[in-house]
């Protein structure tokens, strides 16, 4: 069955018959990304496969802004002694190294935004909006999505392909920028949530209803990329997985059970 890319003209969007993925549409694939960590865990063997074929790829990764505080809410304060760094701007800084290793395994490039992870956001009154992560979008962040949206906008070239997470497991940061791009008024690949799609997998048959699925292979080589990239988050993986055996071992998984990784667009 043959496969198309996105063109816009006049205001709507039409399609080319293309491969879908591959080397014959060397258009830039960006991974719009919530935290420094989440394009690699969900899509990073075939982030590595399709940089061998010439793609070039780029992670976006969102809230990875420095705090202008040094205050900590009681609950930003769990996770610092977790990672045993006390300053946010020091554990931003940290967690930046730890994405610009992991895109060099896979091959890719990063961009990086300025907004807060849900952990240090405030309001006017330096109120800390978030008690917890896996929690709706605070009401005070209404503006939030657009805000996010308007800013990759002004980085887009007309021919991306931008990839995005559902929003499985329902941390507040991944609706937000599912929101934010959903605003762009664009295609969009949609992907699961990894590892958040292992511990509630009932999340995301509602998302995927009435959506066009494709399967792309995961190479042997874009498995142990992908695994190895992960592997560069230090800071995450005890917070994530019972251990790197546990992380290799599902991945592993996930490419066998499904023939490798799953995408899915709106039919």
């Amino acid at each position: 069955m043959p496969l198309f890319r996105w063109h816009k003209f006049k205001g709507s969007y039409f399609k080319i018959a293309l491969p879908f993925y591959g080397k014959n549409a060397p258009m830039r694939w960006i991974y719009l990304s919530p935290h420094l960590d989440d394009a690699a865990l969900s899509a990073g063997g075939w982030i590595y496969d399709q940089v061998q074929t010439g793609n070039p790829v780029e992670i976006w990764t969102f809230m990875c802004g420095f705090p202008t505080t040094t205050e900590l809410s009681p609950f930003a304060q769990v996770f610092h002694l977790n990672w045993g760094i006390p300053a946010a701007a020091d554990v931003v800084r940290s967690r930046r190294v730890e994405e610009e290793r992991a895109a060099k395994v896979m091959g890719a490039n990063t961009q990086y935004f300025d907004f807060l992870d849900c952990i240090y956001r405030q309001n006017e009154k330096g109120e800390w909006l978030y008690h917890g992560i896996f929690v709706d979008p605070h009401p005070e962040e209404v503006d939030l999505p657009a805000r996010m949206a308007a800013a990759i906008s002004a980085r887009l070239k007309p021919d991306d392909e931008l990839v995005c997470q559902f929003g499985v497991g329902l941390h507040v940061d991944h609706i937000l920028v599912r929101r934010a791009a959903e605003l762009l008024g664009r295609p969009l690949h949609y992907v699961a949530d990894i590892p958040y799609l292992f511990n509630t997998p009932e999340h995301l048959p509602p998302h995927t209803a009435g959506m066009k699925e494709k399967v792309e292979t995961v190479s042997e080589a874009g498995i142990r990329s992908w695994v190895e990239a992960v592997e560069q988050y230090e800071s995450q993986i005890s917070s994530l997985f019972d251990g790197v055996e546990q992380m290799r071992e599902k991945i592993r998984t996930y490419c066998s059970e499904n023939g490798g990784i799953r995408f899915w667009m709106r039919a």
